[in-house]
């Protein structure tokens, strides 16, 4: 939330604007990473470790062999990519929208996280 009420992307930064979408956001988070406000280094930090996690998580749930669990940690992780995809987008375009998809998209894996552990604790 800090983030989003009290840090402005200038419209002009490394990645601004690009033609291409995936090589463009490569380039405006690492200027986010090198350059931004410590709230948005801090933000941008997180999220990509909290990407490299979700995969982790969904890789362990699916071994553990139970796949209504697994399922439900594969699209939570997808769903935490997405919004990471969504907030490289804003650093692109600085669309408002991308950061309401992004925070949605975050809900949304949540709930699904909070869905495999019920499933974790009911299931012998």
């Amino acid at each position: 939330m800090d983030v989003n009420l009290y840090v402005a992307i200038p419209t002009q930064h490394p990645g601004a604007r690009p033609s291409s979408y995936f090589s463009g956001s490569v380039r405006s988070v690492a200027w986010a990473v090198a350059h931004g406000a410590p709230a948005l280094v801090a933000h941008a930090v997180l999220g990509l470790a909290l990407a490299l996690l979700v995969i982790g998580v969904a890789v362990y749930a699916i071994r553990l062999g139970r796949r209504p669990v697994g399922a439900w940690s594969v699209l939570a992780g997808l769903l935490v990519i997405g919004a990471g995809f969504n907030g490289a987008s804003f650093l692109d375009f600085n669309n408002d929208i991308s950061s309401l998809i992004m925070a949605l998209l975050a809900f949304s894996a949540v709930a699904c996280y909070s869905a495999a552990i019920y499933l974790l604790a009911r299931q012998p």
